[in-house]
């Protein structure tokens, strides 16, 4: 179940974050590794400053997409070989909140994907000979896991940059 999709400012945002190149198949496995990146954070004395996410770089269904597994942070921060650090574009963003399984988000993203082509909205995003790279892509996880372990429940976040954000 989705809400209404609608526009919303988002500023910059630090993270830190454990990227990869996979398959459809391979996303559930590298979002299980932002706990990975909760240990660095921790083993550094760098608190979260909100909700775990996936960033979705490039996207090739039919191939390979490259995301990220991060968590946001209040600070900057040095990366290392095993978590990098960046830093989430501000700009206005397409967001739509979804109640589900992560298998039902296919459905949330084409009704938002639908919603910002009714708008006549443009995406931050361009194709490329690797597939369809985006300015920004998340998908923040707002229920904790551990709190709610029924998958069915889980709220996700999907918040898309539009091109117009500067």
């Amino acid at each position: 179940m989705s809400d209404a999709p609608h526009l919303a400012d988002r500023a910059e945002q630090p993270y830190a974050a454990i990227s990869g190149k996979v398959t459809m198949a391979g996303i559930g496995p590298l979002a299980q590794r932002t706990g990975e990146v909760f240990g660095w954070l921790a083993a550094r004395g760098i608190s979260p400053a909100g909700p775990p996410f996936l960033r979705y770089n490039v996207i090739d269904m039919e191939r390979e997409l490259d995301i990220e597994a991060g968590v946001p942070i209040g600070t900057s921060a040095e990366g290392d070989h095993q978590v990098k650090v960046g830093t989430l574009p501000a700009g206005r963003y397409a967001v739509l909140n979804h109640v589900g399984a992560p298998d039902t988000l296919i459905g949330a993203v084409d009704k938002l994907l639908s919603w910002a082509d009714a708008q006549e909205l443009t995406w931050d995003s361009a194709d490329t000979q690797d597939g369809e790279r985006w300015g920004c892509r998340l998908e923040i996880l707002l229920t904790d896991p551990a709190e709610q372990p029924d998958m069915t429940k889980w709220e996700t976040q999907l918040a898309f940059r539009l091109a117009d954000s500067g």
